[in-house]
């Protein structure tokens, strides 16, 4: 019943507009506080169904199925993974021919090479490259792009230490990035990306056996949203039965 009614309102934001004036945002949103992924799936299909989608429309879906690609690999949904990693890719080739804001299309490639290496790992010696070359092409072409940091971030933190990768280099570019995404405070408010990012930085914290830093961001993210069910039924009762040990 709950999947049907939240069908019935896609449709009616769909029906009001091409390009459905009122935001996927807030769908997108619910669906990652509430770990309803297969809400984001239906949001996603749905935008992806749209005729005549605008750039700036585009660039939204893509960022949901960026998110989307790394759940599917999360857990585990190979196929998945790969079915929807070609079509962003596909997407952004389309912003890229028409040079529609090259750091954040540089951005989302490096985050793509990244898929790309989790679903067949013999890649990596050059798909790394390339995928570590465009993060830095991001931020170069852009300073304040927050996106490019945490794909720098996000080099870091998976890259083995065998290889140059350092959990610490990985949590000084998430914390560029929570500082420039918070330069526009509308960035902080139903976004899933920015309550990611808080996630990751918490990881990190968590990762380099800085408990109570992470215990405070997951407090943090906490006060900003209650309702997000990993962070209060999994992350922070792990991290407080760290502390208290």
């Amino acid at each position: 019943m709950e999947r049907t009614c939240y069908r019935i309102i896609l449709l009616i934001f769909i029906l009001i507009s091409p390009e459905s004036k009122a935001s996927f945002r807030s769908e997108i949103y619910y669906a990652y506080i509430s770990s309803k992924m297969e809400l984001w799936k239906d949001v996603i299909d749905s935008m992806d169904a749209i005729k005549g989608k605008s750039d700036d429309l585009l660039l939204e879906l893509i960022n949901y199925q960026y998110g989307y690609i790394a759940y599917c690999i999360g857990y585990n949904k190979r196929e998945e993974a790969s079915t929807y990693l070609n079509q962003a890719q596909q997407n952004i080739k389309h912003l890229e021919r028409k040079n529609y804001y090259p750091s954040t299309i540089y951005a989302y490639k490096s985050a793509f090479y990244g898929f790309r290496i989790s679903l067949n790992s013999i890649i990596a010696p050059v798909i790394g490259i390339k995928s570590i070359e465009s993060a830095r092409s991001a931020v170069e072409l852009d300073r304040e792009n927050y996106f490019g940091h945490v794909q720098l971030g996000n080099i870091e933190f998976y890259m083995p230490a065998a290889f140059g990768g350092s959990k610490q280099e990985a949590l000084g570019h998430y914390l560029k990035a929570k500082e420039l995404i918070e330069k526009d405070p509308d960035n902080t408010v139903m976004n899933w990306n920015y309550l990611c990012l808080l996630l990751v930085i918490g990881q990190s914290h968590y990762y380099l056996h800085d408990y109570d830093s992470a215990r405070a961001i997951y407090e943090k993210i906490l006060e900003l949203e209650p309702g997000f069910l990993y962070v209060r039924n999994e992350l922070l009762p792990e991290v407080v039965r760290k502390i208290e040990r």
